[in-house]
């Protein structure tokens, strides 16, 4: 279902691949992920579709991750590159874009923008119900319950209503009254500010003052029949569910998409160390103290609060620190994002301090035994990646794990890898040779360890 969902999109994808890729024509003309003219008209000549139809297979393209589009360019995403051979990429896709249905069928222009952002805020409670009733529901008991959910938006945030205040100071309103920061809808709808029109000190970044009543909408006035009309032909366009003769019913799809949303929540509020709201680094140092299985548990619950493409540039960024132990926990955790992690990880795997790293993933990631995927790297990166993961176990390990951790390196002597550790050049090849040395129970090769540390801390022979 997902594969007939999207197939329109991906014939598009496959074609601008084939037609605009490496040394012809971009196939966005003004960075913003639209077609040109001639490159719309062309894919219509030569698909047989109208132009309507190609902007509209581009856009939902877009949305799924069959296009992704840089600057001014686009190319294949992953999930095309994996289509005929990963379902799992086919349902990523669709449930992308089921995330992005109120973009893929944008809301009429009069509708007035602080009540649609209440709408798509409320609406996952409105599926949620839909999901539970498992069969039509009626317009009617549906606009009821999104009348309600609004309400309890608005209470929560302890919404003033818009209109003439009896208070002599007008009081500001929050830019992002119905967490438009989460949602769909884009914030620069609000009506910006001026600090001169204030009676108080205010952060004119943070908050908007509507100038004249009369030129602003007010949400609570707005009825929600006909935004809740638009979200639910918007949630049928994208194939979550039917609408029609005033009733809903999701399909098996839509269906789902909803109870793997309501799974993620779940795993989410299941955090064993409670690591859900920290930023990746602390997180990965909570998961520092955790067994295997535990860790993978807490690696799940964190990206399951996130976006995938955020969690992974975040956790990139606590690899690229000095701490190597994060290093090694934070390529464990892209483990668990799996697939979709791909193109970020071959954007990294030329960083020196990343590749060894990099280089392992993407083995195991194509399929290659973890026994084996040491052999995709060279001597000098696995030698690069023993002192790294040396370093690692010196600061947070104990003395018999750095003796063991000889056992591990590529070169078959002793002699042979000071040798070639002393010449990789890492950073912390010092530290972790005097560690070794001092934990080597055997007095003849402490000396000779003791020895090459002194060497590359002073630059000898």
């Amino acid at each position: 279902m997902a594969r007939s969902g999207l197939a329109d999109a991906a014939r598009l994808a496959r074609w601008a691949d084939t037609a605009l890729g490496p040394g012809s024509d971009s196939v966005t003309a003004d960075g913003k992920a639209t077609l040109s003219e001639s490159t719309a008209e062309r894919a219509a000549d030569e698909l047989g579709l109208t132009l309507h139809q190609v902007r509209a297979d581009w856009d939902t393209a877009r949305l799924a991750g069959l296009v992704e589009v840089h600057g001014d360019s686009a190319r294949p995403g992953w999930r095309l590159r994996a289509w005929d051979r990963d379902d799992s990429a086919v349902l990523r896709g669709w449930v992308a874009l089921f995330d992005a249905w109120s973009l893929a069928h944008p809301e009429a222009p009069e509708h007035e923008p602080a009540a649609v952002a209440e709408v798509v805020s409320a609406m996952p409670q409105v599926l949620s119900f839909l999901q539970l009733s498992a069969g039509p529901v009626p317009m009617e008991q549906l606009l009821d319950l999104l009348e309600q959910r609004v309400t309890e938006l608005r209470t929560e945030r302890c919404e003033i209503p818009y209109g003439p205040q009896s208070e002599s100071v007008r009081r500001p309103q929050l830019t992002d009254p119905a967490g438009l920061a989460d949602s769909a809808v884009p914030v620069d709808s609000a009506v910006p500010v001026d600090p001169a029109d204030l009676a108080i000190p205010v952060d004119p970044a943070a908050l908007v003052v509507p100038a004249d009543p009369a030129d602003s909408a007010d949400p609570t006035d707005t009825p929600l029949a006909p935004l809740l009309d638009w979200a639910l032909h918007a949630l049928a366009y994208v194939g979550a569910l039917t609408y029609g003769t005033g009733q809903a019913t999701l399909t098996p799809l839509g269906s789902w998409a909803v109870w793997v949303k309501l799974e993620q929540i779940c795993v989410a509020a299941q955090s064993p160390a409670g690591n859900i709201e920290v930023a990746a680094e602390e997180m990965l140092r909570g998961c520092a103290q955790l067994r295997p299985n535990a860790a993978r548990a807490e690696y799940r619950a964190w990206l399951a609060a996130r976006p995938v493409g955020s969690a992974v540039t975040e956790l990139l960024g606590a690899a690229r620190g000095d701490d190597a132990l994060l290093r090694g926990l934070a390529f464990e955790a892209i483990r668990v994002v799996g697939a979709p992690a791909e193109p970020d990880v071959r954007s990294v795997a030329d960083e020196p301090t990343l590749r060894p790293y990099a280089l392992l993933w993407l083995a195991e990631h194509d399929g290659i035994d973890p026994e084996d995927a040491h052999e995709v790297l060279t001597r000098e990166e696995a030698t690069w990646l023993w002192v790294d993961t040396a370093a690692a176990v010196a600061d947070h390990g104990e003395a018999p794990m750095l003796v063991r951790h000889l056992e591990s390196a590529v070169q078959p002597t002793v002699p042979m890898l000071l040798d070639e550790v002393r010449a990789v050049g890492h950073p912390r090849t010092v530290q972790v040779l005097v560690a070794l040395a001092a934990a080597h129970p055997d007095p003849a090769l402490a000396k000779a360890v003791r020895r090459a540390a002194f060497q590359v801390h002073t630059g000898g022979n």
